[in-house]
């Protein structure tokens, strides 16, 4: 617990309503998102949370899409409005990523339209080979639900 701040992998301690407000109310890449969906990809990931250590309150949310061998993604990660600024999603970036490192996965991958820096300090760059990269769908960040 770092700065009042708790982390937990614990997808319990989730306040669902409140991460699908984040999520579909002020996420650029998910604007929209169905409540429905949003339960599905809760159910379906790993999920980590931030909290107030006073009041327990959610402060931010994250969640990682991955065979917990070689590969993950991660993606969702938001910070509610009111608590931005005080290293909330660095404390949680953190947090995922010392959580995932023991897996000795090969890629850890994310897209972010507005986050490098904050991503560069956990050792994420960008691709250095994008043109072996290919996506079926759609834009990789924005519109994505």
């Amino acid at each position: 617990m770092a700065d009042g701040i708790r982390y937990s992998s614990d997808a319990r301690d989730l306040d669902r309503a409140r991460v699908h407000e984040w999520i579909s109310e002020h996420a650029y890449w998910a604007l929209g998102r169905p409540r429905a969906v949003q339960d599905a990809a809760i159910d379906a990931s790993w999920n980590y949370g931030a909290y107030d250590a006073v009041s327990g309150e959610q402060l931010g949310y994250a969640r990682v899409i991955t065979d917990g061998v070689t590969f993950a993604w991660l993606c969702d990660v938001i910070v509610a409005p009111e608590a931005r600024g005080r290293g909330v999603g660095a404390g949680l970036v953190g947090f995922v990523v010392g959580q995932l490192e023991p897996l000795g996965l090969k890629r850890i991958v994310l897209a972010t339209g507005d986050a490098h820096t904050l991503y560069e300090r956990f050792g994420f760059e960008p691709l250095a080979r994008p043109e072996q990269w290919m996506i079926r769908g759609g834009n990789a960040v924005e519109g994505a639900t």
